[in-house]
């Protein structure tokens, strides 16, 4: 006992008045550090950026901050980093999906002024299609076609319909006659069109990037374009039509028809008799137009003219027409998924 009691007293004096109990309760004295203002301030300010690329993009924020790390963060480099990022992705996944039937998808039916493009987008699911991501898909897709059209500098003054597979042959029916036209492209030539001027590459490259966030293959199937001179209309119709997010003269469905029309002059209901000649089309699924001294019934059930009237069975449409002071040229109609059955029955 002696022993532990002269130890206590060395410690006391030791260490001063405080018993060694008190000494091992007291708080150690903080230790001084740097100031880490700046480190903050950087770190808000990396995720301002990161945050902003996020909004920008649309991909995860993990593939974001690896951008932002990669490019140095300089928020330009990381989103042309992340795009060149998805298009490896998405184009190694087309790859993949190569080959699985797309027989769904969406009809695009875009006007400007007296320019109507028609297109077709396919994909495998019916939930696809009406992914947003999809439709902005199929919505490059037309504003591909229409300035494509667009650029072409024909002088118009009647209207010729010219149906051509290649650049060439269009060229060679620029050099001799004037007029307004009516193309077709099919899926490689609508695919090789640029993505227009708010996107890099060819709409082939968005279909990729496409695919690669939606996971299902999908193919740029057809596009229609007419362009017409004064004294023609081109109505048009889309059934189940729904308006594009962000394009409003962009009209979206399953099915769609253009009729050009020739008229002698001005008339207020142009629009509402093109809508009318349009679901006819859609829902009769005419071959041609024939001609208004078809007579109904046989084969000329198979032409516009000659068929019974859509919205009144009681008569033929040409017999609505013709009093419209309105005569038909030609007609196009999209039926989504069209010819994949025969495809997979052949």
């Amino acid at each position: 006992m002696s022993l532990l009691r002269s130890l206590r007293v060395f410690l006391v004096a030791r260490t001063g008045s405080h018993p060694v109990g008190s000494l091992l309760r007291q708080s150690p004295q903080p230790r001084h550090t740097f100031h880490a203002g700046p480190r903050l301030s950087a770190s808000a300010s990396s995720k301002e950026l990161l945050m902003k690329l996020r909004r920008n993009t649309g991909y995860s924020f993990v593939n974001c901050k690896k951008a932002l790390e990669t490019c140095g963060g300089d928020l330009k480099q990381a989103e042309i980093w992340l795009h060149k990022q998805a298009q490896k992705e998405g184009w190694s996944k087309a790859a993949k999906l190569q080959g699985r039937k797309t027989k769904e998808g969406l009809i695009g039916l875009l006007q400007e002024g007296n320019t109507t493009v028609l297109v077709e987008v396919n994909c495998e699911t019916d939930f696809v299609s009406r992914n947003l991501k999809f439709q902005q898909l199929v919505q490059q897709v037309a504003l591909g076609t229409m300035m494509h059209c667009q650029s072409l500098k024909d002088q118009l003054s009647t209207y010729s319909k010219v149906r051509w597979l290649t650049s060439v042959i269009l060229a060679l029916w620029k050099a001799e006659a004037g007029g307004s036209l009516e193309g077709f492209l099919n899926s490689s030539e609508l695919s090789g069109l640029p993505a227009g001027p708010d996107r890099e590459g060819s709409l082939k490259d968005q279909l990729a990037l496409a695919i690669g966030k939606l996971g299902e293959n999908m193919t740029l199937k057809r596009a229609a374009w007419v362009k017409v001179p004064s004294g023609f209309y081109v109505g048009s119709y889309v059934h189940g039509a729904m308006q594009s997010p962000s394009l409003h003269n962009l009209v979206l469905g399953k099915y769609g028809a253009l009729v050009i029309c020739e008229t002698s002059e001005q008339k207020t209901n142009l629009e509402d008799i093109g809508r009318r000649l349009g679901q006819h089309v859609v829902g009769m699924a005419p071959l041609s137009v024939g001609s208004l001294d078809d007579e109904p019934g046989g084969e000329a059930e198979t032409k516009m003219l000659s068929q019974p009237y859509l919205l009144d069975p009681s008569i033929t449409l040409g017999q609505y027409v013709q009093p419209q002071g309105v005569s038909v040229v030609d007609f196009v109609r999209f039926e989504c998924g069209e010819g994949e059955e025969a495809a997979e029955t052949e």
